[in-house]
Order: C-alpha cells, then sequence, then structure tokens
C-alpha cells in the first residue's frame, strides 16, 4: 500500500487489551505513546505475531523493558528516546 507520494504505508495494528493494560499497569503508556507511529506499529505487529503465549509474553516485556530504560528500540540504540 502506498500513500500519494509513493512511500510504502503500512497497515496499523490495533493494540490488544492485553497490551494496553500491561503499559498502563507499568505506568509506560506515555513512553509507548511518545514513540514514532512506526515504531508502535512494528511494535503491535511483532508482538501479536507471536503463535506461543510464553513467546508473546517475552515480546511484550521487551517492548516494556525498552520503553522503561528508554534509548533502545527492537534491541538498536534509538537516542532520540533516550532518557
Amino acid at each position: 500500500m502506498r500513500d500519494k507520494k509513493g512511500n510504502v504505508r503500512h497497515k496499523q495494528v490495533e493494540m490488544p487489551a492485553d497490551v494496553k493494560q500491561a503499559l498502563e499497569l507499568s505506568g509506560l503508556r506515555a513512553d509507548y505513546d511518545h514513540r514514532p507511529s512506526y515504531q508502535r506499529n512494528d511494535y503491535l505487529a511483532w508482538i501479536t505475531r507471536a503463535v506461543r503465549q510464553e513467546i508473546r509474553l517475552k515480546r511484550l516485556n521487551q517492548m516494556l523493558d525498552e520503553l522503561k530504560k528508554g534509548g533502545i528500540y527492537m534491541r538498536m540504540d534509538h537516542p532520540a528516546s533516550k532518557k
């Protein structure tokens, strides 16, 4: 899917209830909301693609840990989100 300028557009993934709850309970919802939309979408797509529940939980915990630490996105440096 492409926009009017020819850039690739990805389908936005809806946030599952368990992810929303985990973000709110951990107090990291604001950190999540401050990330660029492509990162938010990537995290959600990555988490929801997990077939096994233990893998889904592992991915969710990795996202929460990266948001808590700041400066990391998918195990890569992301200086713009550094705390």
